[in-house]
């Protein structure tokens, strides 16, 4: 099977050199592609400098459209497995092999890494923790369904739900939302418990003002996509 993981970055100069190293030794069977979503730090030079296998984006797209470039690539040159994955350092590629088995045994559109199944390894800061547990419960009110962690950025798919992304996928903080509306059209979810790593150098794109804005414009666009279905 052909097998991608999707790198979303925005200036990662600092983390993406480690993050290829680790899908090279703990991945082998993937593929890779970065995805540098306009960068203003010197992220696409060290791309360049190094030969990684990368897409350029001419404006800055967020998350979503970053990712969302990033499975039209996978989509169009055939791969049967995608997988998002941060480049900031906190996902470990040693579950790569074991999510795409989970994956294949289960018969699942999607396996989210949960670093919250077993509770090992980075938790996330106590605020953007309260953040997840929200929405969490949201999620449940409106599908039935616990997702413990609808906010990972670790996150594989199939070839079915490939083409759907392909075709539509959210723009702002698109996790939870995604998960409502691929629950809500019966593709099947699962998790698996994995150990996230706090990030090393840089900061996040998203501030903690910009966080609550998203919490609220996010849970409107959830209910809006449980309606629709």
């Amino acid at each position: 099977m052909k097998k991608l993981v999707i790198i979303p970055a925005f200036n990662e100069e600092g983390n993406l050199e480690k993050t290829i190293q680790d899908i090279r030794e703990n991945a082998p069977g993937f593929d890779y592609v970065i995805v540098n979503d306009c960068s203003t730090d010197e992220t696409l030079a060290m791309c360049r400098r190094h030969g990684f296998s990368y897409l350029n984006l001419p404006i800055n797209l967020g998350i979503g459209g970053a990712v969302q470039t990033g499975y039209r690539y996978a989509y169009y040159h055939g791969y049967d497995i995608a997988v998002q994955f941060d480049g900031d350092g906190q996902h470990d590629a040693g579950y790569l092999e074991e999510m795409a088995r989970v994956l294949r045994k289960t018969g699942s559109d999607m396996v989210i890494g949960s670093r919250f199944i077993e509770k090992e390894g980075f938790q996330s800061s106590a605020i953007r923790r309260m953040g997840i547990r929200y929405f969490t419960v949201l999620i449940r009110c409106l599908t039935g369904r616990k997702i413990t962690d609808p906010t990972s950025g670790m996150r594989m798919v199939n070839r079915r739900l490939l083409k759907k992304f392909t075709e539509e996928y959210p723009k702002d903080y698109p996790e939870p939302e995604s998960v409502v509306t691929i629950i809500s059209e019966k593709f099947r979810v699962s998790e698996m418990p994995v150990v996230m790593r706090k990030r090393e150098e840089g900061t996040s794109s998203i501030s903690l003002r910009q966080s609550a804005y998203y919490m609220i414009k996010v849970s409107f666009a959830m209910v809006i996509a449980r309606m629709k279905k």
